[in-house]
């Protein structure tokens, strides 16, 4: 078996709305069938026109009530409702759930290297973000489309996925037998997240990041099951329900 090895992509310059993420990678690294290619999420909301304006936001009196409690810009806040689907907390920090199923501090909402005054989005659907690049791409590889969030119970960061195409979500270890012959029961292994973290640590932060890495030998599902929790089966998220509702 050949060994697992991770390069990054080297030499992509700024990216800005319209630019083809894919055609760039192509252009600075030879993917191979198999790869898994992982790209922030900054650079592919940067590519797909989703920075925004904070003037461009009207704060609602629930942004203003919430952002007085966090002094945040209630702009801020406005934009970070909008892109929620439900919000799980709002307070000491505001924890919301996107319309594509992530659930993150401020909708993954980012400031950095975007300019005074603008704010960045996730990505629409960044499944099907990582599909397009995929299919430019133009090999039988797997594209990750990657962030960085907090864990509970945790403290700092760490690189999930939070769309992906070409490998699967996790891989099922139910039925497999350990080494003293006892069937597994319920492990599932959240496989996109372990690569998008690997690569997220590759990748490093702030401004000496480098926005694309691609993970190579590795041997993985290629299709089958979600990453995010149904939200009938999410115990945490039906807790901070009721905690809300007071019970």
């Amino acid at each position: 078996m050949d060994p697992v090895c991770c390069h990054l992509v080297r030499g992509l310059p700024a990216i800005k709305e319209g630019d083809d993420l894919a055609a760039m990678i192509r252009e600075r690294f030879a993917v191979q069938d198999g790869d898994v290619v992982c790209i922030a999420s900054t650079v592919v909301s940067k590519a797909e026109g989703r920075a925004r304006r904070l003037e461009d936001y009207s704060p609602s009196p629930r942004a203003e009530e919430i952002a007085g409690r966090l002094e945040k810009d209630p702009r801020f806040v406005q934009a970070v409702l909008e892109e929620a689907e439900e919000v799980l907390l709002d307070h000491p920090f505001l924890l919301v759930a996107t319309r594509f199923g992530h659930i993150g501090v401020n909708a993954g909402i980012d400031r950095s290297n975007v300019g005074e005054g603008r704010i960045l989005l996730l990505p629409v659907d960044p499944g099907a973000s990582a599909e397009e690049i995929r299919r430019r791409l133009g090999r039988d590889c797997a594209v990750i489309v990657t962030d960085t969030c907090g864990r509970p119970f945790r403290c700092g960061v760490a690189g999930v996925a939070i769309g992906w195409a070409g490998i699967a979500a996790l891989r099922d270890w139910r039925g497999e037998r350990d080494l003293e012959g006892r069937e597994l029961e319920i492990t599932l292994e959240a496989i996109a997240d372990e690569v998008a973290g690997m690569a997220n640590l590759l990748m490093g932060e702030a401004g000496d990041g480098t926005p694309a890495a691609v993970l190579r030998g590795l041997a993985l599902p290629k299709a089958g099951w979600r990453l995010f929790r149904p939200r009938e089966l999410d115990v945490i998220r039906a807790r901070l329900r009721d905690r809300d509702s007071g019970i």
